[in-house]
């Protein structure tokens, strides 16, 4: 018997097609049609490329489909902190929604980019953002009694 052995090399793969990644969105958001999701996921992942930075940043990238990936870095990333409701009542301002259809939104997007993004990559994004991201991301957010 063999012994097995860790890849030397990292696949850039994406874990899905963009097309799965739309209707993962669709069906997890409820949206009637593709297009829809499509819309959102745009909106979406343009304000999380306007959030995250770094190496965190390109690693996402490379676990996104290719089309989400584009989305993502090409927004500048904004230097001034914004908290998790701050992104969502930013995100609702940019695009006309509501705030409770915003999150809702957000939700069905980031739920799938958690999964694709892992949970070790997740961790370090949300080591770098300020407080309120977890729930975006479908976790709890524990923080430490004063």
């Amino acid at each position: 018997m063999q012994p097995q052995t860790a890849p030397t090399t990292i696949t850039t793969e994406p874990a899905m097609s963009f097309v799965q990644m739309l209707e993962q969105v669709r069906y997890h958001g409820a949206y009637p049609t593709r297009e829809r999701a499509e819309e959102v996921v745009s909106a979406v992942l343009a304000a999380l490329g306007r959030r995250i930075t770094g190496e965190e940043r390109v690693e996402l990238a490379a676990r996104l489909p290719r089309e989400a990936a584009q989305i993502l870095v090409a927004q500048i990333p904004d230097t001034n902190p914004m908290t998790g409701w701050a992104f969502v009542r930013d995100l609702a301002g940019r695009t006309g929604g509501t705030l409770a259809t915003t999150r809702w939104d957000v939700g069905s997007v980031l739920g799938v980019v958690a999964r694709l993004a892992g949970p070790d990559l997740l961790d370090r994004i949300l080591a770098h953002l300020p407080s309120g991201y977890a729930i975006l991301f479908g976790r709890a957010e524990l923080t430490q009694a004063a």
